[in-house]
Order: structure tokens, then C-alpha cells, then sequence
């Protein structure tokens, strides 16, 4: 992949830097804010090279895979110092997504800390409990304070996320909320203290999460009061030391206890809504996860978990569940590597089956659960089962990071040494389930020209997506690049062109011909999940009356993926002074969601050109 050139389209697909407010990356997809989410050019941007799919929903998501750090680091670049003042109006927005959109820019850059921190203290807690070290060495509490220092600390790092959002001052916010963590503060408290004859309430702010954000939020309406009125040569420090004597004290007498006391309420309600409902709560969250995941929604957990590790020390639903459906689209992935015939699907299923086991699911999503309902439907299944056995044990999660094989250790619970125990059997189970299921459950897509009876069943609808090889050997270039406007504006269809390299195209993928063109230039042909594709073999090349085409097949014809279609003179194409590029386009382009792949590359037929997805 050309990291420049895939980071340069998505800029621009997107409206451009200055249409950009915010910019963050997870394991695998880009994370924008935009302020006006009405220029993003989806379709275009779902086609750029490197791109496995695009969501827009808060934040507009570009699905990148394994190389979004690379394409993050060249978008990032391309951005520079980001103008965030003085831009085009902001976009209306309701107000839940302004809120999410707050919540979550705070939040997500927590993970990596909070992740890196408990699984440490795991890994820790694992060797005192079988012996390795004693937990009374001053080598294991060195280590255990370092794991902790994250959490301790998390008012701080909420600090600089929230300034960082409200693009404030990060260094006197944290400074605000830095005052309350003192010591020497902390001392005063516990002994009694009051401020201006108030007395302040002792609460220890070390892991707190709602009293920073609240602070900052406080903090930054006093910088952009006190710089408003701020005469500018003595506003380097008036601005911070009049924000710092307003805001402190009144984060003591009013911000900080408030926000105490929602933290409080809030654990509250996440135990009484446990009591209540338990394994069903986790069962169903589970079951549901592959489609919050690949709508994004997933993310909205993000900030009840770091509350519940912040409050409660633990986390009782959403990483229980994740563990049930990580676990259960690695065994749906192995079970669909063995029973396919397709060598492709078999590469993709096995490879996205061992990122799955170690808690990186989109691969598995996007590479093949969501391309058959079948197996859709077996992840979900084993994915409640699972989680249900994870809500009816009990398990409690330590360390916020995706549940997996390699991270298994943030289940050691040192009060409950059956805790991880079940942690195992419940990462057993929801791959046994769907190995299971999605072994009988799967179906390879009808090899077509077996029967004429099998015609009549073959396009019954049951694949929602396909995934559309090459149908010539060559270099794919985008649709936009064709010398030929009816083409390259998408009026016949959506899809790419192929500068071929010889003088055979081949069926890419099982179906029916539709149609074949008198002259034997172009062919239509319909794929098992009703996508109608179009090949034209060269512009213009109609002019030819036929002379150098043999089509090797007919109207009706049910043909299998790599069938030779038609055999052309690519010399004598060429020689005529025609452009002999290949047009692979789905015409009936308004039932489904199409993506490129291998844009500026070249490929054979078993390489992947297209992935064609009905629209629900």
C-alpha cells in the first residue's frame, strides 16, 4: 500500500484538513471529527486503496486494518497544525452527539494507559499466586505501583484529554486538577479543612474521574474569560493565576464533591442494574457486540468501563461480554477456514481466527462474518452462550484492554482465584460453540452448472455479500481514471478498471451470463447474491464489429469462478489504436454497498477487486 497516496485521498474525500477538528486512531480504523460531515464523499472514499469500509455515525470512521498506524502517521502529517479557529460553521449536531462525540474524544486516548497498567498488575498478581515472586518483594511492589500509577493518576490523564478536547491550556488544567491530588492537600482534608469559612469535604481524588472532567470544564470558561479581559503584556501569567484562584477553591467547595458524588451514583447504578439483571445483561451485550462493533457503537463503553475500573476497581459486563464474542468470531473464522473450498476465504478466515483469539475482531467482521448471515448468526448464538456463562460465574475484569488469549490475565482476581479459572472455561466455551455451530451452520456459496434444477435455487438471496476477484490479469485502476466519461462518473455502475496484461477474462466469481454482447466485446453476468456485473473489454472497442473477441460462452450459461468468458487479441486491440482497458462495474450499484481493493496494483484472478454488499 502507498501510505501517502491512500492518506492524501482520504484527506481530501473527507472536505480537506480545514474540514477536519479532531483526529484519533484505534486498532484499526481512523477516527475523525468533522465539522460538517456533509463533505465526506463516502462512496469515493470507501473506493481509495487501503480503505476496507467507512462509518459515519458521531465520528466518521475510515476502516483502515493492520496499516492504520502507517496511514494514521501520513494523514496525521498531511493535517499539520490544524486551523481550528476562525473555519467554516460547525455542523448542527443533536445534542446526545455532541455529548457522545465529548465523552468518547476523552476517554479513547485513556485505553492504551489504563490497558498497558492493569494487565501489568495482572501479570503480577499471576506470578505471586503461583509462586513466582512473593508479593511482599520490594521488586513485586515496585512493579505493582507502576501498573497502578495509571489509574491512580487517571485525573490527571483526564485532564489532559479534556483540555485537549476543549483546546484549552493543557498544562495549567492539569495543574487545576493536579491541586487537588497534593499530599499535603489530601493531609488537610482528612484532618478537616475549609476555605473562606466553608468547610471543604474530605474525598480522596486519586483514580477519580468525573471531578476532573468537571474542573476542566469549569477551567476552561475562566481562560477564555480572564483572556478575553486580560491586557496581552501581562496575560502570560494573569490568565493561568486568575484561572487557577477561581477554579481550585471552587472545584474543592462545589466541582469535586459533585463529581464524587456522580461517580458514586453511577457505580451504584451499574451494580443495581448487575444485581437485577446479571447473566442476561452480559449474555445479551455479548450477542450483540459484532453489530455494535461494525457500526462503531461499541465505543460508547468506552467511558462506563474506565468509570467502573476508576470506581469499583473492576468491570463486570462489557469486557466479560467482549471476551464471549472475541473468543467466538476466532472459533467462527477456523471453522469456516475448514470447511471452505475457497483457498482466498480460507487465508482470510484463518489469519483474521488468530488476530480474533487475541481480541482484535475486525478482521473477522469485516473479512468474513458479515460477508454470510450464517455465520453471522453462529457468532451471535455462541456469543450469548458465552457471555451468559461469563454473567452466571461472575467474572470480573482487572485491566481494560481487548479480552483474549494473550490478555487473559486481566481476569486474575487475587480474593477469587476461580475468577480467572472461569475466564478460561468462558474463552472455551465460545469457541467451542462456534466452532461448532458455524461448522454445520456454514455453506459454501452453490457451485454453479451442476443441474439445471440448482439454477432455479441459486440466487435465493441467503449470501448478503461477495467478495469479487479479478477477472483479468493486470493493473487495477480506479473508475475515475478511465478515458471514458459514461465510465468514470459512475453512470453505467460502481467499480474499477484493469489495464490487462492478457487476452483472457474469466468469471471472477460463480453466476449466470445475462447477456454477451453481438460483438463479443462486453458481457453481463449475475453473482449468487444478486449483484448484476458488467465487463467491457476496451473503449470504443464496439467499433472493432467483433474482430479479435471469442466468447466462449452464452447467454444463460451458470458458470464457476475462474471459467474462461471471453478470449481477446490484446495486440490487435492495441495496434488499432483502441485502449484496451477492462471495465468491471455493478450495474444494479443502488442495492449494494461497494468497495475497491488493489487500486494501483497489480493483480491475477485470484486477487480481490471488489467487495459487494447488499444495502439492508
Amino acid at each position: 500500500m502507498n501510505y501517502k497516496q491512500t492518506a492524501a485521498e482520504i484527506v481530501s474525500l473527507i472536505g480537506g484538513k480545514e474540514n477536519v477538528s479532531h483526529l484519533e486512531h484505534c486498532s484499526t480504523r481512523l477516527r475523525f471529527t468533522l465539522k460538517d460531515d456533509s463533505k465526506v464523499q463516502k462512496e469515493q472514499l470507501e473506493k481509495v486503496a487501503g480503505v476496507m469500509g467507512v462509518r459515519q455515525n458521531v465520528q466518521c470512521q475510515v476502516i483502515i486494518g493492520n496499516d492504520v498506524v502507517e496511514v494514521y502517521d501520513e494523514v496525521r502529517g498531511l493535517l499539520g497544525e490544524m486551523s481550528l479557529e476562525g473555519s467554516p460553521a460547525k455542523k448542527q449536531q443533536k445534542i446526545g452527539s455532541i455529548v457522545l462525540d465529548f465523552v468518547i474524544s476523552i476517554f479513547q486516548p485513556l485505553v492504551p494507559a489504563i490497558a498497558g497498567g492493569g494487565v501489568l498488575k495482572s501479570l503480577l498478581l499471576l506470578a505471586s499466586l503461583s509462586g513466582i515472586m512473593s508479593d511482599q518483594s520490594q521488586t513485586y511492589q515496585i512493579l505493582n505501583l507502576i501498573g497502578g500509577a495509571p489509574l491512580y493518576f487517571l485525573p490527571i490523564l483526564v485532564a489532559m484529554t479534556t483540555a485537549n478536547k476543549l483546546k484549552v491550556n493543557q498544562l495549567v488544567a492539569v495543574s487545576a486538577v493536579g491541586a487537588l491530588l497534593l499530599p499535603d492537600m489530601t493531609a488537610m482534608l482528612a484532618e478537616g479543612a475549609n476555605l473562606f469559612s466553608f468547610n471543604i469535604e474530605n474525598i480522596a481524588y486519586a483514580s477519580q474521574v468525573f471531578p476532573a472532567i468537571l474542573t476542566v470544564l469549569f477551567y476552561a470558561q475562566m481562560e477564555k474569560l480572564f483572556t478575553r479581559f486580560s491586557p496581552k503584556p501581562i496575560r502570560i501569567f494573569f490568565v493561568p493565576m486568575m484561572s487557577l484562584v477561581i477554579t481550585v477553591p471552587i472545584a474543592l467547595l462545589i466541582l469535586g464533591p459533585l463529581g464524587y458524588n456522580v461517580g458514586t451514583a453511577f457505580s451504584s447504578v451499574i451494580i443495581m442494574m448487575y444485581e437485577q439483571f446479571g447473566w442476561v445483561a452480559t449474555g445479551l451485550l455479548a450477542a450483540v457486540l459484532p453489530l455494535m462493533v461494525v457500526t462503531g457503537m461499541h465505543k460508547a463503553m468506552i467511558p462506563y468501563a474506565v468509570s467502573s475500573m476508576s470506581e469499583l476497581g473492576a468491570e463486570l459486563l462489557y469486557l466479560p461480554a467482549s471476551l464471549a464474542h472475541n473468543i467466538a468470531e476466532s472459533g467462527a473464522c477456523f471453522a469456516v477456514s475448514i470447511k471452505t473450498k475457497d483457498k482466498k476465504l480460507r487465508s482470510t478466515a484463518v489469519s483474521a481466527g488468530i488476530s480474533a483469539l487475541f481480541g482484535i475482531t475486525e478482521p473477522a467482521l469485516y473479512g468474513v462474518t458479515i460477508l454470510n448471515k450464517r455465520v453471522l448468526y453462529g457468532v451471535m448464538a455462541s456469543s450469548l452462550i458465552g457471555g451468559a456463562f461469563a454473567g452466571i460465574t461472575a467474572i470480573k475484569a482487572f485491566a481494560l484492554v481487548g479480552p483474549g488469549i494473550a490478555s487473559i490475565t486481566m481476569f486474575a482476581d487475587k480474593n477469587n482465584p476461580m475468577n480467572l479459572t472461569f475466564a478460561f472455561a468462558a474463552l472455551g466455551l465460545s469457541f467451542v460453540a462456534a466452532f461448532i455451530l458455524v461448522l454445520f451452520l456454514y455453506k459454501d456459496k452453490v457451485e454453479a452448472g451442476e443441474t439445471e434444477s440448482k439454477k432455479e435455487n441459486f440466487f435465493d438471496g441467503e449470501l448478503a455479500s461477495a467478495v469479487i476477484s479479478s477477472p483479468a490479469v493486470g493493473k487495477v485502476i480506479s473508475l475515475s481514471e478511465v478515458k471514458d466519461e459514461v465510465f468514470s462518473s459512475g453512470m453505467v455502475g460502481e467499480g474499477v478498471g484493469i489495464i490487462p496484461e492478457e487476452g483472457i477474462l474469466t468469471a471472477p466469481e460463480d453466476g449466470e451470463i445475462t447477456m454477451v454482447f453481438e460483438t463479443n466485446h462486453a458481457i453481463g453476468l449475475k453473482t449468487s447474491n444478486g449483484a448484476e456485473l458488467l465487463f467491457h473489454i476496451g473503449l470504443d472497442t464496439v467499433r472493432l464489429e467483433g474482430k479479435g473477441f471469442k466468447a466462449l460462452v452464452k447467454t444463460g450459461d451458470l458458470v464457476k469462478r475462474g471459467q474462461k468468458l471471453v478470449e481477446f487479441d490484446l495486440e490487435m486491440i492495441q495496434a488499432a489504436g483502441f485502449d484496451p482497458t477492462i471495465i468491471c462495474v455493478v450495474t444494479n450499484k443502488d442495492k449494494f454497498t461497494i468497495t475497491s481493493f488493489n487500486v494501483e496494483e497489480t493483480v491475477t484472478n485470484d486477487s480481490d477487486i471488489l467487495a459487494v454488499t447488499q444495502l439492508v
